[in-house]
């Protein structure tokens, strides 16, 4: 380093006489992209860059990526950043591989988040034409908010003419894809427990529930032998040896106890009777031991049977001494998915609250008008409840708890953590709750015959790309276990479930299908609002005394999920097509937009509606932890974009790979950042060097090329068509770290660095230059083009410093190189070449530590070799020295066999000797004919050449 003084002494230095061609670019080595990208983004959008896209892309075959939108509520974060700028790169890559690849960003804006937000600022009981039209102009706010972040990170697509699941049209939409479902016979009402939030005040998706530990009592509890004399006959007994005690259940829900209307066993399970100082007891056999340590008793097994031989005997509810209200009997019904894994083999069931309680007791002939449902959706009891009325069921565990230990049907409790369901937006508690809803049947026949839904499914999974390919047995796992969808929501912000419905019996009305169309017609023009402010007599005239409006509103995932139908048929189908090539999202989403989409596409089209899935994991910190409000270990990409830069966040989330957690941390940007910083320095050589090309003007063709220049050409082509393969599949991170080491390596540390003595020293306008810019030129065009999908805001800067009056290098594709005779020995030689090169580098170094040596230009270079090795070395003549970066160079061939005669090892060798010759001080190289030319005392014979003469010979390098 220099000091000031010195630093004072460079700036007034003359410059010199004998000037090598360094040359300047407006490319900074500083990117400082935290100030220009805003720029950029402005520019982007004031220039209409996607509108050229468009237009350079027209009458290409088409890829769609279809937008699963983000949710209009909130300003983006890490995830949001992962999910655009993955499309970004996708829809980026497509355009540049030569196809037409619009993209539609899109939203997602009816449901509870939206309208939770509106009670928040506006109170609770507002009338729903007001929730409707504040919840619509929230909802708008939001979307400006996020698409101004979006834009921020460098996505580009058709932000002026995005798709709203709130446009009237979109909401119109979904009403008629409603009515063809309905009309295909998949849609049902019915009472069934569906999962409940008590603070949502509505039926939930699967995919808004989530796990987490919850801690609750778990009762073991006696119901009493109500038919003695059955259950003997069961066990082949003449009579019970005693009546006290019963059979026992296991539970973690008491507040279940007071629905309870049955008990399950497994049909081909061993029971046995124990007789105990607690009462003669049934438990399954093999929890027996168990069980009796958990009641800390003795007990002797009277007799068993098998689960098959008890079924239909009735027990008394355990409830029946504390109240009247509870003295009932609970049949045996037989039921498969009873486990041994814990409790006592025996399930309690209550059919309002449990999947299988109900299908069960169902299946058993229980009436609808049967069931017990005292929980409200508040999560209170009703007042009608004995003894519980009133009460919220978390609070009435405890009570319920004692009152049968009061009752002595009370073997044992205890409190335990276990996993349990939450609402994914309030993190609260939820419950399987009975209710009339509107289900989607995964295994009802359509009217028009043929597979079920479920069937349907799961075949489209089969005709499905997925990315990763471990997402298909995700998907399929969930599609082949999952309950009836339910469609309906008690909610007011969302798309109608427009029905009119008799008053007593609960029917449609017989015109549905057509009413459906009329009613979507107005919600075409006036939104959904058209459904609150409709007469019903206006469309079903003095029927009105018979029917009355449908309250319930469709599930939000039903409104992202027809957008295959709305959307890419429907709002955008001028740009779009259906069905799409391509859905991202993060892999939540195989219980959610691929999975109310696979739904929808099954039942609208007997289709998934996509040909490929990709999945990308969470966003994690250091320790793999997910990144979190709660935790603080969240990095929003604000900060980063104005710390860093957008461009950082882009090569991070290429870097990654995506199919499992993305990891960051300030360590992780701060490589990310190296990273980068070498592409940029690589791109910025290239561009200086080239400041003063003009390809028209000056390029060669490649049979004027040095050797090296047309070996560095067909590296970079092979190269570019594994980088466009990882492309076709969306791999991009393999892509990155080929980049870094193309630029760092291939370039940087090799032809570059070969390149730097006959870039600077030749004449400027000499065939070895030309010949080199040639060859860095056609480099420029195609790293740029590689990088712009992931480095897109780097290479557009760029790509305007190459080519001046350029609008844009997203109208581009990916470039092709020249051919070259014999590509592939050209490769295997300098793969070869550089290999020797990697080991005269090591002696060259070794020899400047022992201080032999200053640089590698004092130094002169002898190679033993043999065979190929020798053959390659030569074929260089005196251009291997520029290929090594010595003063001189030379290669000895060794014979085999003349070294075996001799008993010479025949090693190949490297001898390095420090130049006994004078530095030029142009060129810097140590020859012999320095001061040769008395006019140039200080200059080598080729620099002399070179400035003033016909210019030096050169073949290789």
């Amino acid at each position: 380093m220099s000091d000031k003084k010195g630093d004072k002494k460079a700036d007034t230095k003359q410059p010199s006489k004998y000037p090598v061609n360094l040359l300047d670019t407006p490319f900074p080595m500083r990117g400082d992209l935290p100030k220009r990208e805003p720029q950029w983004v402005k520019e982007a959008q004031d220039n209409d860059v996607y509108g050229k896209i468009r237009a350079a892309s027209k009458g290409r075959p088409k890829f769609i990526l279809h937008d699963g939108p983000p949710y209009a509520n909130g300003d983006i974060h890490l995830g949001h950043a992962v999910n655009k700028i993955l499309k970004d790169i996708v829809v980026k890559s497509r355009n540049m591989a030569g196809f037409d690849a619009p993209y539609v960003p899109g939203w997602d804006c009816h449901g509870m988040p939206i309208e939770i937000q509106i009670e928040k600022q506006f109170g609770k009981s507002l009338p729903v034409a007001e929730v409707q039209q504040k919840a619509r102009a929230y909802a708008t706010e939001q979307i400006e908010r996020q698409k101004v972040g979006f834009r921020r990170l460098g996505v580009i697509g058709d932000w002026d003419n995005p798709y709203k699941t709130m446009a009237f049209g979109n909401e119109a939409g979904e009403i008629r894809a409603l009515a063809k479902i309905m009309e295909k016979g998949y849609v049902f009402r019915g009472l069934k427990p569906v999962n409940w939030c008590f603070d949502c005040g509505s039926a939930l998706a699967e995919a808004e529930v989530e796990y987490a530990d919850k801690i609750d009592p778990t009762i073991d509890v006696v119901f009493g032998y109500a038919e003695p004399e059955r259950v003997a006959a069961a066990f082949g007994l003449p009579a019970l040896p005693s009546t006290d005690g019963g059979i026992v259940i296991w539970t973690t829900t008491p507040w279940t106890i007071p629905s309870n209307q049955a008990l399950n066993l497994h049909p081909e399970f061993s029971y046995s009777l124990v007789d105990t100082p607690r009462g003669l007891l049934l438990l399954a056999t093999e929890r027996v031991e168990a069980c009796l340590k958990t009641y800390e008793t003795t007990g002797k097994i009277v007799a068993s049977t098998i689960g098959a031989n008890l079924a239909g005997i009735r027990f008394t509810h355990p409830l029946a001494k504390a109240d009247p209200g509870y003295d009932r009997t609970s049949p045996v019904y037989l039921g498969d998915y009873v486990t041994l894994d814990t409790g006592t083999g025996i399930v309690h069931s209550a059919p309002a609250y449990g999947i299988e309680d109900f299908v069960s007791c169902k299946a058993h002939g229980m009436a609808d008008a049967d069931i017990l449902s005292p929980v409200l959706g508040d999560g209170h009891f009703a007042e009608s409840l004995p003894l519980f009325g009133g009460l919220m069921i978390w609070k009435a565990n405890p009570k319920i708890v004692e009152t049968l230990r009061l009752a002595g049907t009370l073997l044992h409790t205890q409190n335990d953590s276990h996993s349990y369901m939450h609402c994914w937006r309030h993190k609260t508690p939820i419950i399987y709750r009975a209710t009339s809803q509107w289900f989607a049947g995964l295994d009802v026949q359509p009217n028009e015959g043929g597979r079920t839904l479920r069937e349907t499914a799961l075949e489209a999974i089969d005709n499905t790309a997925f990315y990763p390919s471990w997402g298909k047995a995700r998907l399929h796992a969930m599609i082949a276990n999952r309950p009836d969808w339910t469609l309906s929501r008690q909610r007011q912000w969302g798309v109608p479930m427009a029905f009119f419905v008799h008053k007593e019996t609960g029917e449609l009305h017989p015109h549905t299908p057509a009413l459906l169309e009329e009613i979507a017609k107005r919600v075409e023009k006036e939104g959904i609002e058209a459904w609150q402010r409709l007469d019903a007599r206006e469309l079903i005239g003095d029927d009105v005394q018979y029917y009355e409006k449908n309250r319930d509103t469709l599930d939000v995932w039903f409104d992202s999920g027809t957008t295959h139908w709305h959307v890419l048929r429907g709002s955008h189908a001028d740009s779009l097509q259906w069905p799409a090539d391509l859905y991202l999202e993060g892999s939540d989403q195989h219980r959610g937009w691929f999975h109310s989409s696979l739904l929808t596409g099954a039942m609208l089209d007997g289709r998934a509606p996509y040909k490929g899935l990709l999945t990308h994991g969470f966003t994690v910190d250091a320790q793999g932890r997910k990144m979190s409000k709660s935790l603080g270990n969240g990095i929003e990409p604000q900060e980063i974009a104005q710390k860093l830069g957008a461009e950082i966040i882009r090569l991070w989330i290429a870097a990654t790979d995506y199919s499992g957690e993305l990891a960051l941390s300030e360590e992780i940007l701060k490589r990310t950042s190296d990273t980068y910083r070498r592409i940029r320095n690589t791109v910025r050589f290239l561009l200086a060097n080239l400041s003063d090309f003009d390809y028209a003007k000056h390029a060669l063709p490649p049979e004027q090329w040095l050797e090296i220049d047309r070996y560095a050409i067909a590296l970079a082509a092979s190269l570019q068509n594994d980088w466009s393969a990882h492309y076709e599949k969306f791999e991009f991170h393999p892509i990155v770290a080929k980049v870094s080491t193309f630029c760092s390596e291939d370039l940087g540390g090799f032809y570059l660095d070969v390149l730097k003595d006959r870039l600077y020293t030749s004449a400027p306008d000499s065939r070895a230059r030309r010949a080199a810019q040639t060859a860095l030129w056609h480099i420029t065009q195609g790293l740029l083009r590689m990088i712009a999908p992931f480095l897109s805001f780097t290479a557009e800067e760029a790509w305007k410093v190459f080519t001046p009056g350029a609008d844009t290098i997203f109208t581009e594709v990916f470039y092709t190189y020249p051919e070259l005779a014999g590509r592939e020995a050209l490769l295997a030689k300098w793969t070869l070449l550089r290999e020797v090169r990697g080991e005269v580098t090591k002696s060259l170094e070794d020899a400047r530590v022992a201080e032999q040596i200053g640089s590698s230009l004092q130094a002169e270079v002898t190679i033993q070799a043999r065979g190929e090795r020798a053959a390659a070395l030569a074929s260089l003549g005196d251009d291997l020295k520029f290929v090594l970066i010595t003063s001189a160079a030379n290669v000895e061939t060794r014979d085999d066999a003349a070294g075996d005669a001799t008993g010479d090892t025949n090693e190949d060798g490297v001898y390095v000797r420090p130049s006994a010759h004078a530095k030029c001080e142009r060129c810097w190289h140590y020859r012999a004919d320095v001061g040769a030319d008395a006019e140039h005392p200080t200059l080598c014979g080729r620099c002399v050449s070179n400035l003033f003469g016909a210019g030096e010979s050169r073949s290789a390098a």
